[in-house]
């Protein structure tokens, strides 16, 4: 069951939040398995992230990977929330591109 992971995390820079973009695509973890969605928004000096995945197991492997990048910058471990999806209703840019 797909579910929507949330993070809001005080000191989440847009300096740093692009850094750890960086470095996933360096590592070639910038597109993970099993995420199908990712935005990260709010205020430049303390962002948002929300995805949402497909399973909990692919969303703990790239934890793995990106907890290492988040601590090297000096990140505490963070607590996300998650909520299981009810309904995704794909926008007709989106379904061109699946289809």
């Amino acid at each position: 069951m797909a579910f929507v992971m949330r993070l809001a995390t005080q000191g989440l820079t847009s300096d740093k939040y692009d850094e750890v973009v960086r470095r996933l695509e360096a590592g070639g973890e910038g597109s993970p398995a099993g995420r199908l969605f990712h935005v990260c928004f709010g205020d430049k000096e303390n962002l948002r992230i929300s995805d949402i995945w497909d399973t909990r197991e692919n969303f703990d492997r790239f934890t793995a990977v990106v907890g290492v990048i988040m601590s090297d910058l000096g990140f505490p471990p963070m607590e996300p929330e998650f909520f299981e999806v009810h309904n995704m209703i794909l926008g007709k840019q989106a379904e061109a591109a699946a289809g």
